[in-house]
């Protein structure tokens, strides 16, 4: 599904952004790790975040 077929579980809105957090995921056993990015796909109508996944999920294997 595209960004431009989804449909807000909450307000049933259509207008959406991805935004990041500045914080990277990272391995709980490997604290010196760098780890990836967070990717939210947020809902421009309500704020309700409809979407969260890694940028680069092989970060998480190293």
């Amino acid at each position: 599904m595209t960004r431009s077929e989804m449909k807000c579980k909450c307000c049933g809105g259509n207008s959406f952004v991805e935004a990041m957090d500045f914080i990277n995921l990272r391995p709980i056993n490997k604290k010196m790790s760098y780890g990836t990015e967070r990717v939210y796909t947020v809902c421009m109508d309500c704020g309700e975040v409809v979407s969260i996944k890694v940028k680069n999920p092989e970060m998480l294997r190293k």
